[in-house]
Order: C-alpha cells, then sequence, then structure tokens
C-alpha cells in the first residue's frame, strides 16, 4: 500500500507524521519503537563452477543439520506463546522441517552442486527457481484471487528456507528480541515467518514492518499470536530513530510518529475501547447464535491450511464448514497417497471434537500451481481462460483415480467425527450422478477390504456457484444431500467479472441483484427437498449481508474464523421479519449499491437502538 505523510494542515502539531500500512492483526498501541536490524549474509558469487562437489555437499548437509537443530529449537519454544499461536507456528515450523528431508528442493540443490557451485548459489538458485515456478508455472496461466495468494504463500516458504541454508553456510547471525524493552514496539524492514516463534506477546506491544504484506505467513502468525500489526508501512524507518514513540493501530494501518499529547491521549481510549471489545465478542464465543426473534443458525469457520485451526477453535465456531483440501498438494513432490492424506484429514476431524467438518475435494484447474499434479499430467493444461475450462469436477472426473484416492482417504478418517464431503463446480445432474457413483463404488471397495468406514456413508453434497447449478438447484437437490453456495464464484459467472481483473474488478458485487435471486432460488430448492443449505463464500464474512442471507432462505454460514464473532454480534441483534423484509426490497433493487445502502441503514438502526 502506498505510504502517504498527512498535510501540515491536518497535523495536531509539528512533528507528528502519519503513515499508512497494511493492517493485518488488529488492535491499538502506543509506545517507543526498537529497531530490529536483521544482518545481511555476505555477497553470493553465482558464475563460480569450479567448486569441489563433495566439499560442497559437506557444507550443505552440515547446514542442514544446524538448520534443523534450529528449527527444533524454535518449536521447543513454542511453550511460551499463546495456545494459538503454538499451533500456528509449529505446523509451519513442520513445513520447513519436510523442505529440509528428502525433498524436490533438495534434489534440486545438490544437482546444481555436482556443476561445481558454490553452495550458497546453488541455494539460493534453486530456492528462487521453485519459487517462480510457483509464482507463473511455465506454459501456465498465472494464479490469480485466493490461488494468488496460496501461490505467493508457498513461495515465501521456499525463500525463507532458502536463507536460512545461506545463513548457516556463511555463518550470518540471526537477530534476537531478547534486547527489547518491555511494551515496546517493534519495527524492522521485513519480519520472517521463524522471528514470530522469537517474539512474546507478553513483552512486545505491537509489530509494525517496511515490508509484507497481509495474507503472508507472518501475517498468519501475528494474528496468532495477538500482537496489533501493520506490515507494507513503506518509508517508516527513513523517519524514525531509537525510542521514536509510535501509535499502531492493526485495525486501520495507521502508524503515527511522535504522536501530539491529544493523538497520545486519544490512543489510550482506543487501547481501552478495543480490550472492551475484544472481552465483549469473547464473551459471545458461548453463546448461540440466535436472532433476537429466537431462530438459531450455524455460524462454522472455513480452513485453508492446519495452521488455522487455533484460530477456529478460539472463534466458538460450530464446525468446518469448509476445508480446502488444496493444501494437500500445493508443496508435495508427489501425489499424497490415501494414507497420507488421512493422516492430515483425521487430527483436523479429532479437534473439532465432535463438531461436524466438511471437506471439499480439491477444487483445482489450470491456473494453479502444483508440481505433483503437473508431474502426473494433472491440471497442466493451458486454458485461455481457466475459469471456464477444465476446473473442479471435471478435472476430478477426467483423473478418477485422483477422485478415487481421496474419497477413500475421507472415508478412512471419518470414523473420527461427523464428516461431510463436498464436490466443487457442479453445473449438472449428470457430473453429480458420476461423481456419486464413484464415491459408492470406493465404499464398497473398501468394505470388502474389511476397512472401518462410517455406515451409511457420509453425507455427499455439492458447491452451487455457476448460474447453472443455481437454476438447476431444485434437480441437483434430489440428488445431492447438501447444498453450499459460493458466492464468489457465482458472483462472478454471473456478472461476467473477476474481481482480479482490474478493467472489469469494480462490475464484481456479491450484493448485485441477479446473484441474490440466484441465492434464493438455491435457498428455495434446499428448503422444498428438505436439504440443509449453507453459505461460505466472502459475503458469509461480512456482518452487514448475513441477515440479507437469512432473509433469503440460508440458515448455516462458513467464513474465515475471525469473522465468526463479529458475524454473530450482528445475527443476535438481527430480527427475523426485518431480514425478510431487506431480502424482498434486496429482490427488487436496481443495483447492488442500493442494496449496500439498505444493509447500512438498518445496521445504523440496530446500533442507534443498541445506544438507547
Amino acid at each position: 500500500m502506498k505510504t502517504t505523510e498527512r498535510s501540515t494542515a491536518r497535523r495536531p502539531r509539528a512533528g507528528e507524521v502519519r503513515l499508512e500500512g497494511q493492517p493485518v492483526s488488529s488492535g491499538v498501541a502506543i509506545g517507543h519503537a526498537a529497531i530490529a536490524h536483521d544482518p545481511d549474509p555476505p555477497p553470493i558469487d553465482t558464475t563460480r563452477r569450479d567448486c569441489d562437489p563433495a566439499h560442497e555437499r559437506a557444507r550443505l548437509h552440515e547446514a542442514i543439520t544446524r538448520s534443523t537443530a534450529q528449527l527444533r529449537r524454535l518449536h521447543d519454544r513454542l511453550a511460551l506463546l499463546p495456545e494459538d499461536g503454538q499451533v500456528e507456528i509449529g505446523s509451519l515450523l513442520e513445513v520447513y522441517r519436510r523442505m529440509l528431508g528428502p525433498s524436490r528442493l533438495r534434489r534440486g540443490i545438490e544437482a546444481r552442486l555436482g556443476h561445481g557451485m558454490l553452495a550458497e548459489a546453488a541455494v539460493q538458485l534453486e530456492t528462487e527457481a521453485l519459487a517462480a515456478f510457483m509464482l507463473s508455472p511455465p506454459g501456465r496461466p498465472a494464479p490469480e484471487g485466493e490461488d494468488a495468494v496460496a501461490a505467493r504463500r508457498r513461495a515465501g516458504e521456499f525463500r525463507e528456507i532458502g536463507r536460512r541454508l545461506v545463513r548457516n553456510l556463511s555463518g550470518t547471525p540471526y537477530r534476537s528480541f531478547s534486547a527489547i524493552p518491555d511494551g515496546a514496539i517493534l519495527v524492522a524492514e521485513q519480519l520472517r515467518p521463524a522471528d514470530a516463534a522469537l517474539i512474546d506477546p507478553s513483552r512486545i506491544a505491537a509489530v509494525v514492518t517496511e515490508e509484507g504484506g497481509s495474507t503472508g505467513h507472518t501475517a498468519i502468525l501475528l494474528r496468532a499470536l495477538g500482537i496489533p500489526a501493520v506490515l507494507a508501512t513503506h518509508g517508516l524507518l527513513a523517519r524514525i530513530g531509537r525510542r521514536t514513540r509510535l501509535v499502531v493501530d492493526g485495525t486501520t494501518g495507521q502508524v503515527i510518529l511522535r504522536p501530539s499529547t491529544r493523538t497520545a491521549a486519544a490512543a489510550r481510549v482506543a487501547v481501552a475501547a478495543y480490550a472492551r471489545e475484544r472481552q465483549a465478542l469473547g464473551r459471545l464465543r458461548r453463546l448461540p447464535a440466535r436472532l433476537s426473534s429466537g431462530e438459531v443458525l450455524t455460524l462454522q469457520a472455513n480452513l485453508e491450511i492446519p495452521a488455522e485451526l487455533p484460530m477456529i477453535a478460539q472463534s466458538g465456531a460450530a464446525g468446518i464448514g469448509l476445508l480446502r483440501s488444496e493444501f494437500l498438494f500445493m508443496n508435495a513432490g508427489t501425489l499424497p497417497d490415501e494414507a497420507r492424506q488421512e493422516s492430515l484429514y483425521r487430527p483436523l476431524i479429532e479437534a473439532m471434537s465432535g463438531d461436524p467438518v466438511t471437506i471439499r475435494v480439491v477444487d483445482w484447474g489450470s491456473e494453479k500451481n502444483s508440481d505433483a499434479l503437473a508431474q502426473a499430467g494433472i491440471g497442466a493444461g493451458s486454458d485461455v481462460n481457466p475459469a471456464l475450462g477444465v476446473r473442479g469436477i471435471r478435472l476430478l472426473l477426467r483423473h478418477r483415480a485422483l477422485l478415487e484416492t481421496q474419497f477413500a482417504a475421507i472415508l478412512r478418517a471419518a470414523t473420527a467425527g461427523p464428516v461431510r464431503v463436498l464436490l466443487p463446480m457442479v453445473s449438472s445432474p449428470a457430473e453429480l450422478h458420476a461423481a456419486r457413483e464413484v464415491y459408492a463404488r470406493v465404499g464398497r471397495r473398501l468394505r470388502r477390504k474389511g476397512v472401518d468406514i462410517p455406515d451409511p456413508l457420509p453425507p455427499l453434497g455439492i458447491m452451487i456457484e455457476t448460474p447453472a447449478a443455481a437454476l438447476m438447484a431444485d434437480v441437483l437437490a434430489q440428488e445431492a444431500e447438501f447444498l453450499a453456495i459460493g458466492t464468489n464464484d457465482l458472483t462472478m459467472y454471473t456478472l461476467a467479472a473477476d474481481r482480479a481483473a482490474t478493467d472489469v474488478a469494480g462490475l464484481y458485487d456479491p450484493l448485485h441483484p441477479a446473484v441474490l435471486r440466484l441465492v434464493r432460488l438455491a435457498a428455495d430448492a434446499g428448503l422444498r427437498q428438505r436439504r440443509p443449505v449453507s453459505l461460505c463464500g466472502e459475503m458469509a464474512s461480512d456482518p452487514l449481508a448475513v441477515p440479507l442471507m437469512v432473509g433469503l432462505g440460508v440458515r448455516s454460514f462458513s467464513m474465515h474464523a475471525s469473522a465468526v464473532p463479529h458475524v454473530k454480534r450482528a445475527v443476535r441483534a438481527a430480527a427475523m421479519d426485518d431480514c425478510r423484509r431487506m431480502a424482498c426490497r434486496a429482490l427488487e433493487a436496481a443495483d447492488g449499491p442500493e442494496v449496500s445502502a439498505m444493509l447500512m441503514a438498518y445496521a445504523a438502526t440496530l446500533r442507534h437502538a443498541g445506544d438507547g
């Protein structure tokens, strides 16, 4: 995000400077800056080809041994962190540990050493090559939207483990936060994910960096630790010195340098108000998601990577409404087999302690990156428009062995707790029928082998992501056991607008009446066929939109874990009659902005009623 320095006319006094960064972890803090510099390793000569391969391999193996020991020590420190931070960081450290083992990364580095490269150069070149492959695979479109976020995260994993190896090869020391005074605000050019394991949230008031982004591992880790944080605050280090006083707002992304007396007083009020807000939302965790008129809804959480599990437990979500299984394939060197997949599903199901888990089979297309799938010839096409190509259930039915393996792993793991299985991008009854035949056949095969699986098989449902699926929902609901409306793709296909495409992003509006009418069709079909209907797009995370969705007939929502308490608060303030009236008006509206204005007016009415 672009850094802005506000005009003197808007500053309470000379000397106060306001910068804007990317908010990644909510909260407000005031304190003095403690600048943590990260020593740079020496320059690497990537042109040398006269090194002794045996000597460089020995150096590499020593660096791998040292890196593994460091990761183990970092893992041992996790007991000092909050429980959710322990699981979040622990999962990431396990990813790093696997990369140091028999992985594609290690094989690639050792192959480069055979050409006489310096070990540091081989590590740097190979990690950058793998990161580039994740971000822009040759012969395939670059990933967009959520896929681009995941690709950047995977690329960052390769680069991070590469940096660790280079540091150990060159003997470059790591920075330490032990000398930072209690209550200080940690300021750095960049914060690495593994650095988060060194942060004591009881001592450091907030984190601000010049670089970084809101979707990377560092941001996820800081949210898990509960520390107010703003990343990508460009120009920060040039404007501050040691012990410069700062105000950090992790909700808005604002960082104030040398705050005036008035600004500092307002910040202290905001710190207290945020503490009260967290206490209030914390109390909601144990309360039901019940409308003020008495109707009970179901609020669940989405899970993209296992590291998000502790945030789900903390949110008070009633289960996992959408487990995206793509994480299994993102960093895998080979396709995960039945046993490997079961070993990942089972602990997630067990961790929910009886709350349901909905697992979506892999939703893949040519715009996504996976070395394992590409090597197997799956999803490696070069569709001109991946969104309209072979993806979702279309791809799985072309590669049925992949679908059968995933079905079998889910069925094996389903003995650990209640599970539902979700099919992506179904647009016709024929696709659902074909997938159900595969599902039943896998179940029969496992029973013949004496494998313990649920009887009957877990419910098999479909995503409603295309206008065709919404229009045919009454027919699809006769065979699908539940429906899940994915408003992100449904909006894109309905309005012919990709929010990742700059030229048409302004046309992408999930509140457009055309989208709302399709949601209503799907919800009505579920009601008539007595099938559960959930909503799991970004709209489910919007406290303003959820009452409208309730009025349209949706009773179950799955969202990012951090949104659960905010949505629950909105739900408990709303009444069913108001929700239905809003739905009737929204369906007759001319456009999305009209619907948005109506929702904001309703929210304001509720706030005024609460103040009264």
